[in-house]
């Protein structure tokens, strides 16, 4: 039956039918996604605070310039991104390593890997209390794991930065590793069966196959894994509250407490947007070095 003869009776097209569920999901999307993005963009140029009850006065890029000239902001930026390095390289170490030991036939290979992905299922914040409680000098398993007695961590300016960042490998070290097993699983076994007959060692085997081979699926993991480590929140957050001091302020915590304790909701819209651009910027260099691995 053609859709003239549907309509004829009184009936609904497919076309109509499609704009009836597309239409609403549609505008629901760009009410709760897309008009906020834009509606924070203006405000980013504003001077505003939501409790003030006065409207949004247009002061240009003053926020931004503010922003840019606070060494308070460029110091959160530094801890973020030694964050982003040290929990970013741990989780590819580990994560790259445990894939290495998995992908080989080992009796229940299956159970052992379902256990490992746990960690990277829990929510955030029971990471975080957990940890919390482990690094506790008083009853945490860590210090005596570790013979060093009353040893303080999160309340240490010196290591409470790493101790999150463990915190963050235990977790996210699984999404490395299977993405690496997928990569491994995909490599064909006539070149690991060629480097045999010729001979070639293990770490030259490791060195020009597997690493080579891998590396894509490698690099997309960093990719995700640097953009999560500068907008992590709710682990620094839980386990610190951006201190002791300043030590673990990363910039999400320094935009948080810029957008709601201090409620300068115009500068803390700005910084947000200045996050994004470093975000993007440092996602599309990634992005950059994976297309040249996918031509070699």
């Amino acid at each position: 039956m053609t859709t003239n003869a549907v309509m004829a009776r009184g009936g609904l097209s497919d076309l109509s039918i499609r704009n009836f569920f597309i239409i609403p999901t549609l505008v629901f999307l760009i009410l709760i996604n897309i008009f906020p993005l834009f509606y924070s963009l203006i405000l980013s140029f504003a001077d505003y605070s939501a409790i003030s009850g006065k409207p949004p006065i247009w002061i240009g890029i003053r926020n931004y310039r503010e922003l840019l000239n606070d060494p308070h902001v460029w110091n959160s930026f530094y801890i973020t991104l030694k964050y982003a390095i040290i929990s970013v390289f741990g989780q590819l170490v580990v994560g790259f390593g445990i894939a290495l030991l998995l992908n080989r036939k080992i009796p229940g290979k299956g159970v052992i890997t379902t256990l490992l992905l746990l960690p990277m299922m829990m929510s955030m914040a029971i990471v975080g209390l957990f940890w919390k409680l482990l690094y506790s000098p008083s009853w945490g398993i860590i210090n005596y794991l570790l013979g060093l007695g009353k040893f303080v961590w999160i309340s240490n300016a010196d290591v409470a930065l790493l101790a999150i960042a463990i915190t963050d490998i235990w977790m996210w070290s699984p999404f490395v590793m299977l993405l690496s097993l997928a990569g491994l699983s995909a490599i064909p076994q006539h070149l690991y069966e060629a480097a045999s007959i010729d001979r070639a060692s293990r770490w030259f085997t490791f060195r020009r196959i597997t690493l080579p081979l891998v590396s894509p699926l490698l690099l997309i993991a960093v990719i995700f894994r640097t953009m999560e480590a500068f907008k992590t929140f709710d682990l620094a957050y839980i386990m610190t509250g951006g201190g002791p001091g300043t030590a673990t302020e990363l910039i999400s915590i320094k935009l948080y407490n810029m957008a709601f304790p201090q409620w300068q909701t115009g500068k803390s819209a700005a910084l947000a947007y200045i996050v994004l651009i470093v975000i993007i910027g440092v996602s599309n260099i990634y992005i950059k070095y994976l297309n040249q691995a996918k031509e070699r």
